[in-house]
């Protein structure tokens, strides 16, 4: 299947008419963003320690449809929220974490955030980070925005696919010329200025710089990338991508949340580079020596160890994982990438019943290669590499076994979708 498979020609004459009805413009005037969602086989939780992460994206996403506006007004209107969405491109945007109050900034609780009801927060996020950085906006745009129907796309890194392609749309629209690496930053402002979350640049990175069939590298310290090429080209090639959804859509956990774990790190980071006398630098674990590390783990309190041994391990299943996709060494990579899941379970400490029964299933699926879950697995799903011979096969194997497991959860979801076998995708881009 080509890497273009997505979007198809009826998804983008969909879109295009919706706009061309809510702008009266000509549906030859539409354009559309695509921006595609991302799995991170190898690398997880790490990118905001400044480690080394693998990444591709999916033929699945968030389409964007819109045309310039001719004034400085803006319209959303979204495939699965109501309402619409009204502002300016000219209005100055405040970060969402902080609130006027008696002329004093205080900052929100991420509770408050998280329950965040009104969609247009990633559109008012781009607009933010285009001006924070000086960009003049002299048009909006009239748009209507959807995700790929019928998938819970948590863990996918929906939002930084919404974020993606909101800031190619203003950018569009103004002309504006600007690289993926600026486009990264721009989202990165989007999330952690705008929204206040402490992740990293594994997500925007994944959208703006992969290719189709090719593995992205990302060192999240240095900012370089590379994209790794298996040993032969991809018309004929030998896997496909299973997303199996879980049926949660709420987080189910009592553990602390994101930005706790990042905390830890840190933590670990600042008791490892004390006891290494290694100077005033930023207390993040990239900055720790493996062989410090070795040397001084000992130091650090049990939770504090879990962390920074997943790290460690993580940023080496990394570097093999690299070497094994060259080869075309599936079967090294797929074990990487259940030994990443198990870390991520065991050391870093996320997951939830449903998720790790998920994952399990997963990997008593015929053909599968490897799995992990597909972000911190509280909700949302989980992937898998997998045989493309086997895949139906596979498929309906964990639709079976999983329902067995969560009746109740796997009832909720649509089973067309319980289930889907994806191919690599492309990187964002306007259409």
């Amino acid at each position: 299947m080509s890497g273009f498979s997505w979007p198809s020609e009826g998804e983008l004459d969909e879109i295009k008419k919706m706009v061309a009805e809510m702008s009266g413009s000509d549906i030859e005037e539409v354009r559309v963003v695509v921006s595609p969602y991302r799995i991170c086989p190898l690398g997880a939780h790490i990118d905001h320690q400044g480690g080394t992460v693998s990444a591709m994206t999916i033929n699945k996403g968030i389409l964007l449809g819109f045309v310039p506006s001719g004034d400085s007004q803006v319209l959303l209107r979204s495939g699965q929220f109501k309402g619409d969405v009204r502002l300016r491109v000219d209005e100055i945007q405040l970060p969402k974490h902080v609130v006027k109050s008696n002329d004093k900034i205080q900052s929100n609780d991420s509770s408050e955030l998280q329950e965040e009801s009104n969609w247009g927060i990633y559109a008012r996020g781009a607009l933010y980070a285009l001006q924070s950085r000086g960009n003049y906006l002299r048009q909006g745009i009239t748009g209507f925005v959807c995700g790929s129907g019928g998938l819970d796309s948590s863990g996918l890194s929906s939002s930084a696919a919404v974020g993606v392609a909101y800031l190619l749309a203003f950018e569009s629209a103004n002309d504006l010329t600007v690289s993926p690496s600026e486009n990264i930053e721009y989202d990165r402002l989007i999330e952690n200025e705008y929204l206040g979350l402490k992740n990293g640049i594994l997500d925007q990175s994944a959208i703006l710089l992969s290719r189709y069939g090719c593995l992205t590298c990302m060192n999240c310290k240095t900012k370089e990338h590379k994209l790794i090429h298996p040993p032969k080209l991809q018309k004929n090639h030998p896997f496909k991508i299973l997303l199996a959804c879980s049926g949660l859509k709420q987080a189910l956990t009592s553990n602390p949340g994101y930005n706790r774990r990042v905390a830890e790190c840190q933590e670990a980071a600042r008791v490892l580079l004390h006891a290494s006398e290694s100077g005033a630098v930023e207390p993040i674990l990239s900055n720790v020596e493996p062989e410090a590390y070795e040397a001084n783990k000992c130091e650090l309190e049990s939770n504090l160890a879990r962390r920074a041994e997943h790290y460690f391990s993580e940023n080496m299943r990394v570097i093999e994982g690299l070497e094994a996709w060259a080869s075309g060494n599936l079967e090294v990579f797929g074990k990487l990438i259940t030994a990443s899941g198990l870390s991520s379970i065991q050391n870093y400490e996320c997951g939830c019943e449903p998720l790790i029964q998920l994952y399990e299933v997963l990997l008593k699926a015929p053909g599968v290669y490897g799995a992990r879950f597909s972000g911190a697995g509280f909700r949302g799903c989980c992937v898998a590499f997998v045989d493309a011979d086997c895949a139906e096969e596979a498929a309906s194997f964990v639709k079976n076994e999983y329902y067995k497991l969560q009746p109740k959860l796997a009832s909720q979801i649509c089973q067309e979708n319980a289930v889907l076998i994806c191919d690599a995708g492309d990187c964002a881009r306007v259409m």
